[in-house]
């Protein structure tokens, strides 16, 4: 497929002088057609920035699977989200439909999220849009910022790269962070359920022991690390979050809880100091709900998809030692 597409959007229509006037910008499609939740929540900043540049348009999503749904659910300007089937031959007909509906209206605009995504080169190339945003990599803007490589960030440089080119300013304005956008009684509920877990009014750490496949650390490593943080660190609750298979590598010595509400989890990690795990998709919630993060890397790649803002941090463990770890946590804490 990355063979038959690589060619797809190698050549934009790119927007001249009084192209893409901020007002007259209604439709927005953003397309990233991958069900994982760390993908959904990577995608954040780029919606973030559409709705933020263009105030009078609405957001479609085209993706994959049903957690866009939560993770989007506190946008007022998401209008429509488009799934695919996780799973395409669980339902043929159904996956037809989603591709063909991305034809039956028009937009001024459509963002493909991921370069490296052949259907979703594929699917902006079939929308209906005067101008589209193939995502391809810009070589006098990846020179121009150190931080291009990352999945979140680059799509945003693509999208400024371009508008500057019809008036837009962007100096001064930050690049937009993970953000779920919990609410209020989100926070407050969150809030309880730590409180009864942790019965005081200490600030706490949260863990995560669980990865997938390569990403998870072992049992050991992660013992040591638990040993060496309640070692450092005795006037702090230690928490560990546990996942649906109901898996800790520390073997339970922590007070724990879990939820399958993204949302419920997101509340719960926004009331916490911070939160530390292997790069995983719950990782990506910690910094979605706003909480400092910290996120070990030993086989993917920590400038693609490290955890950043509100203070966090990508390790790689694999040129850092446990001393290194330890006083990126305290100066976050600090």
């Amino acid at each position: 497929m990355k063979g038959l597409t690589k060619n797809i959007g190698s050549v934009s229509v790119e927007p001249k002088k009084g192209d893409l006037k901020k007002e007259e910008v209604k439709n927005v499609l953003i397309i990233r057609p991958n069900h994982r939740l760390g993908n959904q929540l990577l995608l954040t900043p780029l919606v973030q920035e559409v709705l933020n540049t263009f105030p009078s348009c609405q957001v479609d999503l085209f993706v994959k699977g049903g957690v866009a749904h939560p993770v989007f659910q506190n946008y007022d300007r998401v209008d429509k989200i488009i799934k695919l089937p996780r799973k395409p031959f669980d339902n043929l007909f159904r996956y037809a439909k989603s591709w063909l509906s991305i034809k039956g209206k028009s937009y001024d605009l459509v963002i493909n999220g991921d370069k490296n995504s052949s259907s979703g080169r594929l699917l902006t190339k079939m929308a209906k849009a005067k101008f589209k945003i193939f995502g391809e990599s810009i070589e006098v803007v990846k020179n121009e910022y150190d931080d291009y490589k990352h999945i979140s960030k680059y799509p945003i440089y693509n999208l400024r790269y371009y508008l500057k080119k019809v008036g837009y300013d962007f100096n001064g304005i930050a690049l937009p962070l993970l953000d779920i956008k919990l609410n209020k009684n989100e926070i407050a509920a969150g809030k309880k359920i730590l409180d009864d877990l942790v019965k005081n009014n200490k600030k706490t750490i949260c863990i995560y022991t669980n990865a997938t496949g390569d990403k998870c650390y072992s049992e050991t490593w992660w013992e040591t690390f638990y040993q060496r943080l309640l070692k450092e660190f005795p006037d702090y609750n230690i928490i560990e979050m546990l996942p649906i298979e109901n898996i800790s590598k520390i073997n339970f010595k922590a007070p724990n809880f879990y939820s399958k509400d993204i949302r419920e989890m997101g509340g719960v990690l926004s009331n916490t100091a911070i939160f530390i795990a292997a790069d995983n998709g719950v990782m990506h919630l910690a910094s979605a709900s706003l909480v400092p993060t910290v996120g070990f890397f030993s086989v993917t790649k920590e400038e693609v998809y490290g955890s950043y803002g509100n203070g966090s941090l990508a390790l790689n463990t694999n040129n850092t030692n446990i001393d290194d770890w330890f006083k990126s946590i305290k100066g976050i804490l600090s």
